[in-house]
């Protein structure tokens, strides 16, 4: 059966706790009230910013003191604070009466009122901050898990390293040179796609003018060749959305279009921009499917119009994915095309299992088939004393339904009827199952059992646990 892709409107926002906001504090007041550290800690920060920052504290802290000697925009007061000219105050006071007092005075100075440890009576709060400077990510909990927006922030700061800085900081020194060197609008973003491929590739060093008259050059070589699309097949793993790889995970932030299947998760297309269009292309055994010539003949129209296409496939696009496919056919238009490999299911089972697939004794060689042939049926070209082998580990691919047949002859063809076999269903993911048995008795456990979601089959001695 038939289905024709179907574009996917991508979701309005959904509501938000508070509104990321990055302000500019260059030349203004920043007044902090309160003498600890944690007070000492917003002056720095405000202070980093570019304010000029007065501190009001009858006894402040030896940090606080340090940081006055050291920065000369940091101003320490004893007393009352004045709030007159303040575009931010912070607060870090122990009594609620004084923050509260603190609160009315900044209101009828007009500035906003940030409370350490008091967000139900702050007009913001501050995040965890990234600062690869002037890239900067802030995270937010509202104020109510401080804890985890640090653990959030540890987790960006390992994709983002500190080398990245540097080319942050080219991309805005650079772009009135971009804006100016006559390329348009297109080749203007193919540009800033091939700056960030670039970057993340020589994070170690610092970028220089060679390197942006590099890719100016590459950009408008691109420009002027049959089309300035290109299409990138993504592996987007066996379910987990944290198991696509850190190119896959870039590689969606820049498409324009994601030719997306089934099997792919929300969780995985959520990673895209908003503005991205999102179209279905899902094949399924058994199911209504695109047909591959129309879903190639897709690919090609859309970079031929100037489109950064990601084709995004349920775990590597290069095992089972009918990859060659596309491939062949970008190729023909005269199209760049590049492949990001993913994690196949096979590793997501075994992973499942808590099993090695390889086993210097039992198991040297691992062997990837699939039991669905075109008509559905199982393929009847297997070199089945291959598959019989006692020495391989069998990842079998889109098996359930043929579990049966297949079963009867890996048996007939001298496979140990005891030999190990598990049927993983949506490995990886918080609905995985795992259907544990033998050669011989799994395909009647698996009869009893209603299996929806993609479904893997494993089996060879070394998974005996």
């Amino acid at each position: 059966m038939r289905r024709k892709p179907d574009e996917v409107d991508a979701d309005f926002m959904q509501p938000l706790e508070s509104l990321p906001i990055f302000l500019s504090l260059a030349g203004r007041r920043v007044v902090v009230v309160g003498g600890s550290e944690a007070a000492a800690w917003k002056a720095d920060l405000a202070a980093a910013s570019g304010a000029r920052v007065d501190v009001y504290a009858d006894a402040p802290c030896a940090k606080l003191l340090e940081l006055a000697r050291r920065r000369g925009e940091v101003a320490l007061h004893a007393g009352e604070p004045a709030l007159a000219g303040a575009a931010l105050v912070f607060g870090v006071l122990e009594k609620d009466e004084e923050a509260l007092a603190l609160r009315e005075a900044a209101r009828a100075a007009g500035a906003l009122i940030g409370l350490v440890d008091r967000p139900d009576l702050s007009d913001f709060s501050m995040g965890a901050i990234v600062n690869r400077s002037p890239l900067v990510i802030g995270v937010s909990t509202g104020g109510a898990a401080p804890v985890f927006a640090q653990a959030v922030r540890g987790r960006i700061e390992t994709l983002i390293p500190a080398g990245f800085a540097a080319w942050a900081a080219a991309a805005k020194a650079w772009r009135p040179w971009v804006k100016a060197s006559g390329l348009d609008f297109l080749a203007r973003r193919d540009f800033w796609r091939r700056f960030t491929r670039y970057a993340f590739f020589a994070l170690e060093r610092e970028p220089t003018a060679e390197d942006r008259d590099a890719l100016a050059a590459e950009t408008r070589a691109a420009a002027e060749g049959a089309s300035s699309g290109r299409v990138v097949l993504v592996g987007a793993g066996p379910g987990d959305p944290e198991l696509l790889t850190l190119k896959g995970l870039r590689m969606l932030a820049g498409a324009d279009v994601i030719l997306f299947d089934d099997l792919v998760p929300a969780s995985v297309l959520d990673f895209a921009r908003r503005e991205a269009q999102r179209i279905n292309v899902g094949k399924r055994g058994y199911a209504p499917s695109v047909d591959q010539g129309e879903i190639s003949a897709l690919l090609v129209k859309l970079a031929q119009e100037g489109k950064n296409v990601v084709r995004l496939k349920g775990g590597d696009p290069m095992i089972f994915g009918r990859a060659n496919e596309e491939i062949a056919a970008m190729r023909e238009a005269g199209l760049d095309v590049e492949i990001v490999p993913g994690v196949t299911a096979a590793l997501a089972g075994a992973a499942a299992l808590g099993v090695s697939l390889t086993n210097r004794e039992t198991a040297r060689r691992v062997q990837f088939v699939t039991a669905h042939s075109k008509d559905g049926a199982l393929p009847q070209d297997f070199d089945w004393a291959a598959l019989a082998d006692s020495r391989a580990t069998t990842a079998v691919y889109m098996g359930n339904r043929t579990l049966p047949e297949l079963a009867r002859k890996l048996i007939e063809s001298g496979a140990d009827p005891a030999t190990p076999a598990f049927l993983i269903e949506r490995a990886s993911t918080p609905d995985e199952r795992i259907v544990a048995g033998t050669l011989a008795d799994l395909p009647e456990k698996v009869a009893g059992q209603e299996v929806e979601g993609p479904a893997l089959l494993l089996i060879g001695a070394s998974l005996r646990p």
